[in-house]
């Protein structure tokens, strides 16, 4: 294996591995190796057979060749404004407009809500392990997870679990604006 692919599949596999919340033990454990083939593939110590990268991907998650893959993102990825795309319409005008998201899993979506007095947006449970992150710029947004409803006010945010059925709600005379990310881990 070169240089530039050892150091790939290092940073790749602490990537992935931290996003999972797994520790070096864990990740060992799910994939059939020993940490100690785990501790020196992180620190580009030593050439791992392929075998050992398959049972890795695959406890991963992700292609062998997503673990080998050389070229990285751009440092930064612009969305540009005419890209955002309004992929929810209220009845009274409110909308749930896309800003910029992150591919593959796990992925990060970027939202700008707008709710009119009176709109709700119900969400059926994402994948298991979404978490949502809310901030709210104007007005009082009624936020209800699971059968748990609590008021977010200007200038407040709150992190909930996006992996259980959830509802946005302006239930005030003043529309709501909110900034909503989501976290598909």
């Amino acid at each position: 294996m070169t240089d530039k692919v050892g150091d790939a599949v290092a940073r790749t596999v602490r990537s992935l591995r931290a996003a999972h919340g797994w520790s070096l033990d864990q990740l060992a454990a799910r994939a059939g190796v020993s940490k100690g083939v785990l501790v020196a593939l992180e620190q580009v110590r030593g050439n791992p057979n392929l075998g050992t990268l398959i049972r890795v991907s695959e406890a991963l998650g992700v292609p062998l060749t997503r673990l080998v893959q050389v070229e990285e993102e751009p440092p930064i990825q612009l969305f540009p404004a005419g890209r955002h795309v309004v992929l929810w319409r209220g009845p009274a005008g409110g909308t749930g407009t896309l800003l910029a998201g992150s591919d593959p899993r796990p992925s990060i979506e970027l939202w700008r809500w707008e709710l009119r007095p009176g709109e709700c947006r119900d969400s059926e449970p994402h994948t298991p392990g979404t978490r949502e992150i809310v901030t709210v710029e104007s007005g009082r947004l009624s936020l209800t997870v699971d059968g748990s409803r609590t008021e977010v006010s200007s200038g407040d945010a709150a992190v909930f679990h996006g992996d259980r059925p959830h509802s946005y709600a302006n239930d005030g005379q003043d529309d709501v604006c909110f900034i909503l990310t989501v976290m598909d881990l």
